[in-house]
């Protein structure tokens, strides 16, 4: 590759030699995630991913992919670019736990209007990171540059990955029942969703994001609203591996309760959350008060300090909070299901 380079697409705005200099720098980051399976390392064509099927009667591959959407304005806005690639890895990775699939491997795809080799690499610490928080293994990714489409400074970044689950034991809410416990993780922050409304309500392109706010503990708005969106995937495994029988998981994600709890019950079951069970998060007391935003629409929008629910029967639920607990979550008791048709209710 020392030997390409063409002037005539560098005038046009692309330099493919920036780009070997980023797979250069991200190489050593990229195989620091290598588990099991990997076949081959970066550069080729395609990721090669060999899974262990021993034990399993009828393996189901698991697929996810998102991006991160407006958050990352704000990594650009305050020039910080090393955890928006959590973000990513978290939005796959963690739908694919709801189906109680373990995650195998990542690919991203990054698009540029210039290629900044250290931006770049940057960008891939935080994805490499979110590997290892899931367990993961980074296998292949894409480095696009779309000069007269995006401006030189700006960028985006998408995902996808694959799990693996055996067919008779994925979580499909298929099991649940009224009585059932409910379980929430505790978020991070507001995670990588809603972003849209929140560079709206505090007007982030002029705002001062480096200032310290008495409302967020002396933080700035700009470190709080860039904190990575929790990986939960270790979590749930440490419950699967000790046996727990979870019935089914929900991913609060883009449209907050109203639209994501609905996802994991069955026909004729409501999920019943108290909400003073969990401590709900500054961040969100400050975006709808300054926000001015009804209180339906907080929790139609954001995950409001629960960026995971879990059902279980009643009698595993306290064996459960002490797996995840003791696994570094901050998990919380916080409802039951219940006969209804409503999908969630808030109480």
């Amino acid at each position: 590759m020392e030997n390409s380079h063409s002037a005539s697409y560098a005038a046009a705005g692309v330099d493919v030699t920036a780009g070997y200099e980023a797979v250069k720098r991200i190489k050593p980051m990229v195989e620091s995630t290598y588990i099991p399976g990997v076949l081959g390392t970066l550069g080729g064509f395609g990721g090669m991913f060999a899974p262990d099927l021993a034990g399993m009667k009828r393996p189901v591959l698991v697929s996810g992919t998102d991006g991160v959407g407006t958050k990352l304005r704000l990594a650009l806005l305050l020039n910080k670019h090393d955890t928006i690639g959590i973000d990513c890895v978290a939005m796959c990775v963690n739908d694919i736990i709801c189906g109680g699939a373990s995650p195998l491997f990542f690919l991203d795809y990054i698009a540029c209007g210039k290629n900044d080799p250290v931006r770049i690499a940057e960008i891939v610490a935080g994805i490499t990171e979110g590997c290892r928080q899931s367990e993961c293994a980074l296998v292949g990714g894409e480095t696009a540059e779309h000069p007269g489409v995006m401006p030189d400074e700006d960028y985006d970044v998408a995902g996808f990955s694959v799990g693996i689950v055996d067919e008779e034991k994925i979580i499909d809410g298929k099991r649940l029942s009224e009585g059932d416990a409910l379980i929430g993780l505790a978020s991070t922050g507001v995670h990588s969703n809603g972003f849209s409304l929140v560079r709206k309500v505090f007007d982030v392109e002029h705002a001062d994001l480096n200032a310290p706010v008495d409302e967020l503990g002396g933080k700035s708005l700009g470190e709080t609203l860039l904190t990575p969106t929790r990986i939960y995937v270790k979590a749930v495994k440490a419950l699967l591996k000790a046996g727990v029988d979870i019935h089914a998981i929900s991913h609060i994600t883009g449209g907050g309760f109203y639209e994501n709890v609905p996802r994991m019950m069955t026909e004729g079951l409501t999920a019943r959350i108290e909400l003073s069970s969990f401590p709900r998060l500054p961040i969100f007391d400050l975006i709808q008060k300054k926000g001015n935003i009804p209180e339906r629409d907080m929790y139609n929008t954001f995950n409001m300090g629960l960026g995971m629910l879990l059902a279980v029967p009643a009698g595993e639920a306290e064996k459960a909070l002490e797996i995840l607990r003791a696994a570094g979550e901050s998990a919380y008791a916080v409802g039951s299901v219940v006969r209804g048709d409503a999908g969630v209710e808030l109480v």
